[in-house]
Formats: structure tokens, C-alpha cells, sequence
């Protein structure tokens, strides 16, 4: 990867619809010699996927949190991480080592919905133990 490639990703991290035109304007290359680059990268897995950015107010998911849960035991690990993968209020699960076991980034319309999840959905799966929820209020930055 040399900083061609580099300028090409920044280039789609910023608008992952924009043609291989655009980018060549960008970074003065030819178009096939930009969509061959993009097409190496995806080739090496450095460019896993293309996706799109939601608006979580207008998609009725203003209320975000960061959700830290800890198992019992190692019998329920499985168990637990099919159910959260299934579940649509959970953006991304991160397992971690410390004190809790998982991270979860969840996205509800608001507050009552935040606890329900947590309460009924997430504290209802054999397994949890505990949970700590951290609401967020803002976001600053996020790719």
C-alpha cells in the first residue's frame, strides 16, 4: 500500500459511492489504473466492504449507548453472542478483556425503548450477570 492507495481510501471513507472517475480527478490517475487499485485492496481484504452512513434521528434511533455486559460463565458465550448478533438495537459487540466481558453500541428511539432492551431483551438472556450502561449525548466523530 503506498500513498496513492492511501488517498483512494481516505477519498471512499469520505463518500463510498464516488467513481473511480472522480477519485482519478482527484488524485490524478487514470480511471483504470484507480479501479485497479481498488480492486487490489479489496483483493488483500485492506477494503473489507462498501456501506452507507445512517442517520440515526431520522431512521427513529436518536438514543445511543454503550452497554458493558458480563457473563457467569463460559457456557453461556455462545448462546449470548447468537442472540446479540440478531438483535436489531445492537450496532456492534466487541468482546474485551477487564472487568466485562462484552461492549455493546446500541442504537433505540429513546430512552424507555433503551430500557426495555436492557431490562427484558439483553437481561433476559441466560448468562448476564451484569450490565453497565453509559448514554451517549453526542457524537464528535465516527467512521
Amino acid at each position: 500500500m503506498d500513498a496513492l492507495d492511501t488517498q483512494i481510501i481516505e477519498l471512499l471513507k469520505q463518500n463510498g459511492r464516488m467513481t473511480s472517475s472522480d477519485i482519478s480527478k482527484c488524485i490524478h490517475l487514470s480511471v483504470p489504473s484507480v479501479s485497479d487499485r481498488i480492486r487490489k485492496l479489496e483483493e488483500k481484504g485492506v477494503i473489507e466492504q462498501f456501506t452507507l452512513k445512517l442517520n440515526r434521528n431520522v431512521m427513529g434511533q436518536a438514543q445511543m449507548a454503550y452497554v458493558s455486559v458480563m457473563l457467569d460463565r463460559t457456557e453461556n458465550v455462545d448462546n449470548f453472542r447468537a442472540t446479540i448478533i440478531k438483535s436489531i438495537h445492537v450496532l456492534e459487540c466487541h468482546h474485551l478483556a477487564g472487568e466485562y466481558d462484552y461492549m455493546l453500541k446500541v442504537a433505540v428511539p429513546d430512552i424507555s425503548a433503551l430500557e426495555e432492551f436492557i431490562s427484558v431483551s439483553l437481561k433476559s438472556i441466560p448468562g448476564v450477570s451484569k450490565t453497565s450502561t453509559v448514554i451517549i449525548l453526542s457524537t464528535l466523530k465516527e467512521e
